[in-house]
């Protein structure tokens, strides 16, 4: 059916005789000018931008369709005209989900699933000179060339040059979704450890994408005057020149050259130099990392400046009011792209620094006036995700405490604080000093926990890929022809111990994010960052009760709708508290 240019009332009802049940899948693709198209069953209508935030949104009220998208791109096009769809399935998501790794544009996508080799894609401007045609022959109006793949002059932008090829585009991603459906099926009929479970990973993973679209538009609310004024107190004020750049930086240097007799010539921006101050110093360690230098502060008074020095350098380098510039708009948000998945075992990530600021900048993430932050962090979030996936009655039975940790000490016979140190040490293949003797009372207490983890690690070695329990491939990377075979077989072990674990953390996470997301829009909760395992929302003060219940009404949610059903099962906990400076929350 040739698609039909519409206006609001004749384009639901064009979607109204297609679409027969809530939830069903609708291709959806949007143009450079902001036209919209899209496809379900033989149904085709191309939207015009005037109309695309209305039809989407009485969509999303009458039937809420699961709108089939390309990449987040797509969903973040809509959010910068306002528009913010329910669910969707996302087919890059989807596709590092089955695929592992990163990469997931269209035409790999394609190739993929059809079987084809990625790496012979055809691409502009290529001659075929065996085949004698440059694109591929066959008809140029379709978007899959005679050879199986797609045509790279669409995947360019050609395929929004009519409605005609909108029509076709938005159809075509709606059958790469059913493809991909059939694979997630297909891998649950398979493997019993990923049964039932990788279509629902499938939807959330999505539906993170739509949530990663909307953080980075809305941003993390910065107060810009406080931020300069810490900044300034940390590194001095603007530098108007370079020649004053550079004498700031000499100022910092300083505070700690003073410790050496002048003219010794030492970077501190270079760690071999720090070494060689360190020992001028009579002070001999193996590296100048954070921690060791931490433990050594009070030995001598250098070391004290050298750590304020390095923080006031990242700062001034990364932190610094180039970084204000750049990231922080004149509303006062702090910006920078996100992404649903890292990759590797599934984790958000972030850029601009949203991922990593540092603790001195939190007490400038202040919310705005009339609202307050409610701050929302899951407690031991991985050995109670341990418990879970690998069904050990002891370690389940553990999590009904909320503190985890208590009754594995009581169990393994020793102090908590040694207790944590195993459960940590199992999850990330830590074998010497006391991790190594605690893990021996681990392996008796948790022995099926304890098997997960080592059958993953063995895979790791061995060089075989994983899938976690949402069923993400977890790739294991090979081992160079020059490379310490055993050393990198042994990196590669830890990889897959940790990796299985952490993978289906971050699954969790976000399914409790999106839940988060959809039940929050009642009460104005807005989710501002997703760190790790804390979620931070921005509400209304007078909604800040609300958001609390909702918070931990929603980890149950999550929980019973990810975990396996069983008679008993794992006790998820998130620490809650309502706060109007991010520094203020409990770290």
């Amino acid at each position: 059916m040739e698609p039909a240019v519409a206006e609001i009332d004749a384009a639901l009802e064009l979607l109204r005789s297609s679409v027969h049940e809530r939830g069903e899948p609708v291709g959806l693709v949007v143009a450079p000018s902001g036209s919209v198209a899209m496809a379900t069953g033989s149904v085709r209508v191309v939207v015009a931008p005037a109309h695309v935030a209305n039809v989407l949104a009485e969509a999303d009220r009458e039937w809420r369709p699961r709108w089939v998208l390309w990449s987040n791109a797509t969903a973040a096009s809509l959010v910068a005209t306002g528009t913010r769809l329910a669910t969707s399935w996302d087919v890059a998501a989807v596709h590092r989900l089955l695929r592992g790794g990163w990469r997931a544009e269209p035409a790999r996508v394609w190739a993929q699933l059809h079987g084809l080799d990625h790496h012979r894609m055809p691409k502009m401007g290529q001659l075929d000179l065996l085949g004698g045609d440059g694109d591929g022959g066959g008809d140029d109006e379709v978007p899959v060339r005679p050879d199986g793949y797609l045509r790279p002059e669409w995947l360019a932008g050609a395929w929004a040059d009519s409605p005609e090829r909108m029509g076709a585009w938005a159809a075509l991603v709606l059958d790469v979704a059913e493809l991909q459906r059939r694979l997630l099926d297909a891998l649950a009929a398979e493997s019993a450890t990923v049964a039932g479970n990788a279509l629902a990973t499938a939807r959330s993973e999505s539906t993170a994408e739509l949530l990663c679209a909307e953080l980075a538009a809305d941003g993390l609310p910065i107060d810009l005057p406080a931020a300069e004024a810490l900044i300034a107190s940390l590194v001095g004020p603007r530098a108007a020149t370079e020649a004053e750049a550079a004498a700031d930086r000499a100022r910092r240097d300083a505070e700690v050259l003073q410790h050496l007799p002048p003219g010794s010539g030492i970077d501190l921006r270079n760690p071999a130099d720090v070494k060689s101050m360190l020992r001028r110093l009579g002070i001999d360690v193996p590296d100048t990392r954070a921690w060791r230098l931490e433990q050594m502060r009070t030995v001598h008074p250098a070391i004290d400046a050298l750590l304020h020095w390095r923080k006031a350098e990242r700062i001034a380098t990364t932190f610094g009011y180039g970084w204000l510039d750049t990231h922080v708009g004149a509303d006062g948000r702090l910006r920078g792209e996100w992404s649903g998945s890292d990759g590797a075992a599934g984790r958000m990530t972030a850029g601009a620094g949203l991922h990593n600021l540092p603790s001195e900048l939190r007490p400038v993430v202040i919310a705005e006036p009339g609202h307050v932050f409610v701050r929302a962090d899951l407690g031991q979030i991985e050995p109670r995700v341990l418990a879970a996936v690998s069904g050990d009655p002891a370690l389940i039975a553990a999590t009904q405490d909320d503190d985890l940790y208590a009754p594995v000490a009581a169990r393994l016979g020793v102090e908590r604080s040694v207790a944590k140190i195993a459960v940590l040490a199992a999850m990330y293949g830590q074998t010497s000093g006391t991790a190594g003797q605690a893990l021996r009372g681990m392996e008796t207490g948790y022995p099926v926990a304890m098997k997960y983890l080592s059958d993953a690690a063995q895979a790791g070695v061995e060089g075989r890929d994983l899938r976690t329990y949402g069923g993400r491939l977890i790739r294991m990377y090979p081992v160079p022809d020059d490379a310490d075979f055993r050393a990198v077989s042994a990196g590669r072990g830890r990889y897959a111990r940790n990796a299985m674990v952490q993978g289906a953390a971050a699954e969790l996470f976000k399914v409790w994010a999106v839940t988060v997301r959809a039940r929050g829009a009642a009460i104005d909760a807005r989710i501002v960052l997703c760190l790790h395992d804390e979620l931070l929302l921005h509400v209304p003060v007078d909604n800040a009760d609300a958001a609390v219940q909702l918070l931990h009404d929603c980890l149950a949610e999550a929980a019973f709708r990810w975990q396996p059903r069983r008679s008993v099962p794992v006790r998820f906990v998130a620490d809650v508290s309502v706060v109007r400076s991010w520094a203020d929350a409990k770290p």
